[in-house]
């Protein structure tokens, strides 16, 4: 049997260890003494989003000690092997301070063969839900798969809605947007929500989980950053969407992304490039 490649071998232990962090999260979840601090950017981080991230740290650092790690909470330790794992304990610290079960553990894996992160190519993205006990993944060239508690993974495909009218639209906040373009972000999602079906914000990495399962049509993120994004991408073009920036750059790295299938991704960006 052959050696299993290096992006399959860290697949197989990103699934491990996101197994391990959500068990981590689930201690602290809806626990009534859950301490809440706010950080310099007065975003909202908890114990347990530390614990998790130093999990996986210690677990990364055990199985390939000379990759380059990115976190969300501990910043960023370099590498040597070409590669670098990008983390996010808890995407939707938010909810899960208010007790929502639609948190996620993020991992994503770049290929940094120079050394630069901000060059980084996405090779692999793990979202696991723990207190839903659902976990979607994918590597380049293996498609993207969805799992539920003990069930065998389903491959993930995206939905084929062709029309706005007809779609789901997701996103994380619809506040968030005010903050894009001196607010002239909120007026291109407003009159984007006009268009759709449906608009929701079961947002964060759920959302982009979402639309990878054919749930949802449209994700759409007017800022996020390299933690948030790092694993969402290889999963959505795994699962035959697209996923990119607001100028239509497939990219992690332009602090924004819509993720959408072929034929809404035109709509969308037409649209929000006009408005």
């Amino acid at each position: 049997m052959s050696k299993p490649s290096p992006i399959q071998q860290r697949l197989d232990w990103a699934l491990e260890i996101a197994r391990q962090a959500g068990d981590v999260t689930l201690e602290y979840f809806r626990q009534p003494t859950l301490e809440v601090e706010r950080k310099g950017d007065d975003s909202p981080v908890t114990a347990a989003d530390r614990a998790a991230e130093r999990l996986l740290r210690d677990q990364i650092a055990e199985r390939f000690p000379d990759d380059g790690v990115v976190g969300e909470e501990f910043g960023q330790s370099p590498g040597s092997s070409g590669y670098t794992w990008v983390l996010d304990p808890i995407d939707g610290t938010k909810s899960f301070i208010h007790e929502i079960p639609l948190y996620t553990t993020l991992i994503g894996v770049l290929s940094t063969p120079d050394g630069s992160v901000d060059e980084g190519n996405p090779e692999l993205g793990v979202i696991r839900a723990p207190a839903l006990d659902e976990v979607i993944y994918a590597a380049r060239g293996t498609g993207t798969w969805h799992q539920r508690g003990d069930r065998s993974p389903t491959q993930a495909r995206i939905g084929q809605t062709p029309t706005l009218g007809q779609a789901l639209l997701l996103t994380s906040e619809v506040g968030s947007f005010r903050k894009r373009t001196s607010g002239e972000g909120l007026s291109a999602y407003l009159e984007l929500d006009e268009k759709v079906r449906l608009a929701r914000t079961w947002g964060d990495a759920y959302g982009y989980l979402m639309v990878a399962t054919g749930r949802a049509d449209v994700m759409i993120d007017p800022g996020m950053n390299l933690w948030d994004a790092a694993a969402l991408q290889p999963i959505i073009e795994e699962a035959g969407g697209k996923f990119c920036d607001w100028q239509g750059k497939a990219t992690v790295h332009s602090g924004e992304a819509v993720a959408a299938n072929p034929a809404l991704m035109a709509q969308v960006l037409q649209f929000i490039q006009g408005a």
